[in-house]
């Protein structure tokens, strides 16, 4: 099978793990050719797929390839595409603890010195100064950052005006700004602002503080809605994980439900900041139902089965809460600080 044989198939999959590991297959191929500009092209779909289908790695890793290929030849390539696609990058980058923070701040600072040399706005520049703040648990750095880039000017760069209210949003909510996040999320309510992800990753972001706003009917249409929307997509884990966080206050059945749906995304997923989220949320149901004297049996997956004897609810709560703080300390080893240790604790704490 030649090259474009491979391609052709891997046109006819759906995104996601069988498209990838034929777009892989073709990038084999291409290298063992020394056909660098198949083996571009290759990647250039493999950045996409990967990206938002739950596989951030082999984007990150097929991406750092285009890069050094354009930096040889920038004449040989579509600059502004690979300008665009490079904030997938920067906004993925923290999610892997075992990447030192400088090298972090060297790829936000590359990105942010190739957009200057290319005339573009320093507003996205700022706007990932204030995502990589918040990931790493520097909120009032996030805040500041926030402000700045608001005030920056928009341009061709930017990512859509759905995506950067939705950060506004989020920010507001995990600074407990209750109000400032409902604020911003207008637009997204009344349907003015969407895209591809929006609402469905804003609507979770949401329901807690519309319960801590005693908005109960609110809080209920966001999640049906919302959880309708990100249900069963591994790239949404995140969302999935904060309805579970939602449902495990207000039905627990429910959450039982999700939990047993998405673990085996979990059990095998790419990026460990949403699988150390889903553990914790995971964790903070199975120790309520232990609290309250659950005998509930939970279905799981057979690789689960097959490498754990001990299923019990206390079992499964200690297995998950252990998995969460384990990764909460690699981050907080990381980023120097004790952001996402404090953060576990307090969510588990019954």
């Amino acid at each position: 099978m030649d090259f474009e044989d491979l391609m052709n198939q891997a046109y006819d999959l759906p995104p996601g793990a069988a498209q990838l590991e034929v777009l892989e297959a073709a990038v084999r191929l291409a290298d063992a050719q020394g056909d660098i500009e198949n083996g571009f092209y290759a990647r250039h779909q493999i950045v996409k797929t990967a990206g938002f289908h739950g596989f951030p790695l082999k984007a990150i890793i097929a991406f750092s390839w285009q890069l050094g290929q354009y930096d040889q030849n920038p004449e040989e390539y579509d600059g502004r595409s690979l300008l665009w696609r490079y904030k997938w990058i920067v906004g993925t980058i923290s999610n892997f603890p075992e990447i030192p923070m400088p090298q972090i701040q060297e790829l936000l600072e590359d990105m942010g010195k190739r957009y200057k040399e290319h005339g573009y706005s320093n507003r996205t520049y700022l706007y990932f100064r204030s995502r990589l703040a918040l990931d790493h648990g520097k909120l009032d750095e996030a805040k500041d950052y926030l402000q700045q880039f608001m005030k920056a000017f928009r341009d061709h760069m930017s990512d859509c005006i759905a995506c950067e209210q939705h950060y506004i949003v989020m920010l507001y909510s995990r600074l407990g700004e209750d109000e400032q996040a409902l604020k911003a999320a207008e637009p997204i309510l009344s349907g003015n602002m969407k895209c591809a992800e929006v609402p469905h990753i804003t609507l979770p972001e949401l329901l807690l503080p519309m319960q801590r706003q005693n908005l109960h009917e609110e809080a209920k249409k966001a999640h049906t809605k919302g959880y309708r929307l990100v249900k069963g997509k591994r790239d949404l884990l995140e969302s999935v994980a904060l309805h579970i966080e939602y449902l495990t206050v207000t039905k627990p059945a429910k959450a039982i439900e999700a939990v047993e749906l998405h673990l085996a995304f979990a059990l095998d997923h790419e990026n460990p900041y949403e699988v150390m989220l889903f553990n914790l949320c995971t964790a903070r149901l199975l120790k309520k139902l232990v609290q309250e004297g659950s005998n509930v049996m939970l279905r799981l997956p057979a690789s689960f089965l097959a490498a754990h004897e001990d299923t019990s609810l206390p079992a499964l709560a200690a297995h998950f809460e252990n998995l969460a703080t384990a990764a909460a300390q690699r981050y907080d080893a990381r980023n120097g600080n004790d952001f996402y240790s404090k953060k576990i604790a307090d969510k588990l704490l019954m």
